[in-house]
């Protein structure tokens, strides 16, 4: 496998798949044809399969494992998702603080490695990362 030839998408697995595709579909502002049942697809400009979800509990069971249930912030991993400029950062950010979102470690930073982001947690706790590292231009 060529890791530059691969497509990628991140899977998140969820407790209450109704109460998360609401969030990423209402919230968020993700597209889904999500019908309803253990498994939603949301459309990303990275194309079919980047990034979806899928009952926890019947993960578990189609890898034979005992379920678990997740407690807190998730700590294995963070969705990283990049917005055009450092200004549409600030602007994502002001649009969901009208929302009742959790926002973790508060609001946007700039780093002096040239990310401008912020963090979310979604409703079982997994961590969004919405950045970008285009400053574009200031007015």
């Amino acid at each position: 496998m060529i890791g530059k030839n691969v497509k990628t998408g991140v899977g998140i697995l969820a407790e209450n798949v109704p109460m998360m595709v609401a969030f990423y579909r209402d919230t968020l502002g993700f597209e889904t044809d999500w019908d309803g049942g253990d498994f939603a697809e949301f459309h990303t400009a990275s194309g079919r399969l980047s990034l979806f979800m899928y009952s926890r509990e019947q993960f578990a069971k189609a890898i034979n494992e005992e379920y678990q249930k997740p407690l807190g912030i998730n700590q294995t991993f963070e969705i990283g998702m990049w917005l055009p400029t450092y200004a549409d950062v600030d602007a994502e950010y002001e649009r969901l603080s009208k929302l009742n979102v959790n926002f973790p470690t508060g609001g946007p930073v700039t780093f002096p490695f040239g990310i401008r982001n912020f963090y979310v947690a979604d409703p079982e706790g997994n961590l969004l990362e919405i950045g970008s590292d285009n400053p574009g231009t200031e007015n």
